[in-house]
């Protein structure tokens, strides 16, 4: 007995939109709509299960407000959004509809964060190791630093008692040993390249991810269609990888 694919819409047609139109059949997705700025999304749209968001960070906030008012579950994978997360959280509630966000939706970065997280409860004992990371993208990427960048900021900051602030900004003098400092460069056509570096006198540890291309986070994403499929709740796919993996 053939299993009815899940219908999918897109939000947003760029780079990503495509790479999950193409591999969507390999999940039992099919795409029945697509959205962007000369097709809009309105409140008629209709006929499929999931919308997957991969836009812009300011049309977020409008987007899930008028995917609740459709009634339609969500996997939102633009990132940049944070300053509206309790209104998006309310609007999911209200609505009765199920939303799943992340920094980032490849299985391998997942994993990354993980590692990341391990390695930082190792150095927390070893003071004499700075940490600082780096992060990478292509020239359209629109938050910086990115979605990504800011997580593992997050687990630095968990595990290390020693750093105690975030340093996103370009650091013109002396950086205060408390401080974590992010850095970030754009340019040509990076899918993204993040690095986490432990540093002592003696020598220096690199823990890396480096994406080839789009296709796992248009993996991850589609995978997450099926999973928020008939849930309700805001959720974080770093949260509930593991049931979705």
């Amino acid at each position: 007995m053939s299993i009815t694919p899940l219908s999918i819409a897109l939000v947003g047609y760029g780079s990503m939109g495509r790479e999950l139109e193409r591999l969507a059949p390999q999940t039992g997705c099919r795409v029945d709509a697509v959205f962007d700025t000369e097709h809009p999304l309105d409140t008629q749209a209709g006929g499929f299960d999931i919308a997957i968001d991969f836009s812009r960070p300011d049309a977020v906030l409008s987007t899930v407000r008028m995917l609740a008012t459709l009634k339609k579950n969500i996997v939102l994978g633009t990132t940049g959004w944070a300053q509206h997360k309790e209104e998006i959280r309310t609007l999911v509630e209200e609505a009765g509809i199920g939303l799943v966000h992340g920094s980032n939706f490849s299985v391998g970065v997942q994993m990354f964060f993980r590692i990341v997280r391990a390695a930082a409860k190792i150095a927390n004992a070893h003071t004499d190791y700075d940490a600082f990371l780096h992060e990478m993208h292509h020239v359209r990427k629109a938050d910086s630093p990115s979605g990504t960048a800011l997580t593992l900021a997050r687990i630095l900051l968990d595990e290390l008692d020693r750093k105690t602030e975030l340093l996103t900004e370009t650091s013109h003098g002396k950086i205060a040993p408390e401080a974590l400092h992010v850095t970030s460069s754009r340019g040509g056509e990076i899918p993204g390249t993040h690095t986490v570096y432990l540093d002592s006198i003696a020598d220096t540890i690199e823990l890396t991810h480096r994406a080839r291309n789009r296709s796992g986070f248009a993996l991850g994403a589609l995978r997450a269609a099926h999973w928020i499929h008939g849930k309700k709740g805001m959720y974080d796919f770093s949260e509930v990888f593991g049931e979705i993996a």
